[in-house]
């Protein structure tokens, strides 16, 4: 029964057989055709058997193995490898369809390869999920066939392994690269020129060129007898608090990625800086009630932390309650820090019904609020109109798209730090952001 179950009949074979059935229906009317066809046939079936031999002759004729990293990294492309062996004492054809998880619906998954006697082969395979949570693979399934392929043996491996999809934790190694960078504007981060300094005093060191002359220790450099200067760090241990909306409006989708999911990747990334950056980072989630907390911190731990609750974010498509915000605040966070606020305002009538309490958490912190442009609106704006049709989409995606300016103008009013990013800039944007907040010495 095994044997009948990894047995499987190859396309060539069928092939033939229909060929051979064509010709013993011809023999009814050629004599001599039939004892040819009768021959001929007898020598296929002797040839089915010895591939057949060929392949169960030697146990484990093939092996291979999946090897999966140990999480996935969402909307970024993930390796999968695949090692293979041939065990067979000549050359085998293989054919392999792994079944991945089905949220990538991807139903043509197929490899082809040729392996010599003896010979292995590493193959590479890349999955971009779009969506946290688990991911599970089913069988690694391998066809082997020998150099006469009519029949195929098949060969199951890794069956069913569970892999965990988190937020980008890739994006988060990238612009941690980024940040301490000597070039910077390659990959979309401004350089901010300091306006001062921060009065963070470190050491006393030998003026080189390029010091600020006004740091000039005059004191030290007649004990010293040599140019000496004060030397200043940015001010450390500042509390920085990302807080994501997780409310209907960041569930709209872009390129595959829901608001939310954009928002998630980029807390991660620039928690990651915050904390190299010697500041603390931490976390806070609302909708129609509050969420997932992490205080902020920068100690050993806390980047596991903060990413073991941001994989666990969802959003509950109800309207976002902005006062519950305010109470939980006032209670969590009890020191002036700066706040990172991810959510989506598409009129300035939404803004209005959340404004006062926008003002009463920027009281008590340095507020900025990030919030989507939408990039949808901006390309049919730049379309043609050609109808009336068309003349009043594009009439009605100007107007939305101008009130997104105008609710950048009235939280500015309001004494409300905006920033208006398209949901692929909002990593840099927000990275940008705080650099610049730091280098001004705002934090």
């Amino acid at each position: 029964m095994k044997f009948l179950k990894s047995l499987y009949i190859n396309q060539l074979f069928f092939i033939i057989l229909l060929a051979f059935g064509g010709l013993f229906l011809a023999s009814f009317y050629i004599n001599w055709l039939y004892n040819v066809t009768l021959i001929l046939f007898s020598g296929f079936v002797l040839l089915t058997f010895v591939d057949i031999f060929i392949l169960y002759s030697t146990k484990n004729g093939f092996w291979a193995e999946r090897n999966l990293p140990d999480k996935f990294s969402n909307s970024d492309d993930n390796s999968i490898f695949l090692s293979l062996k041939n065990n067979y004492p000549l050359t085998v054809h293989a054919e392999l369809i792994d079944e991945i998880p089905v949220q990538f619906q991807k139903r043509d998954f197929l490899y082809k390869v040729d392996l010599k006697a003896q010979q292995k082969e590493k193959l590479v395979y890349t999955l971009k999920p779009l969506e946290r949570g688990e991911y599970s693979f089913g069988k690694l399934n391998i066809y082997v066939k020998s150099p006469i392929k009519l029949v195929a043996k098949r060969y199951i491996f890794c069956e069913n392994e569970t892999i965990a999809t988190y937020p980008s934790f890739i994006q988060l190694r990238k612009y941690d690269l980024m940040a301490f960078s000597n070039n910077l504007l390659q990959y979309g981060l401004k350089r901010i020129r300091r306006i001062g300094h921060t009065m963070e005093f470190e050491q006393i060191k030998e003026y080189v060129q390029g010091d600020d002359i006004r740091t000039i220790n005059w004191k030290a450099t007649s004990k010293q007898n040599a140019l000496m200067v004060n030397h200043y760090q940015d001010e450390k241990s500042q509390s920085v608090y990302q807080i994501i909306d997780t409310g209907r409006t960041m569930r709209m989708p872009f390129n595959g990625l829901s608001l939310l999911d954009y928002a998630i990747n980029a807390t991660l990334a620039l928690s990651n800086i915050v904390i190299k950056k010697q500041d603390k980072a931490g976390m806070f989630t609302f909708s129609k009630k509050t969420g997932n907390y992490v205080a902020a911190g920068k100690r050993a731990g806390q980047m596991q932390l903060l990413m073991e609750n941001l994989y666990r974010i969802e959003t509950d498509f109800q309207e976002s309650d902005f006062s519950r915000l305010y109470t939980e605040m006032k209670k969590c966070i009890t020191h002036r820090s700066l706040i990172m606020l991810y959510t989506n305002f598409e009129t300035m009538d939404s803004l209005r019904r959340q404004l006062n309490y926008l003002k009463q958490i920027a009281r008590n912190h340095l507020l900025i609020v990030i919030f989507f442009d939408n990039t949808e609106l901006n390309q049919l704006m730049q379309q043609k109109a050609s109808n009336i049709r068309e003349v009043y989409d594009k009439i009605i995606a100007e107007k939305f798209t101008f009130e997104k300016r105008l609710i950048i103008r009235e939280l500015q009013k309001n004494g409300i730090q905006a920033v208006l990013t398209q949901p692929e800039n909002l990593t840099v944007d927000s990275i940008n952001k705080y650099l610049e907040l730091k280098a001004r010495g705002m934090i």
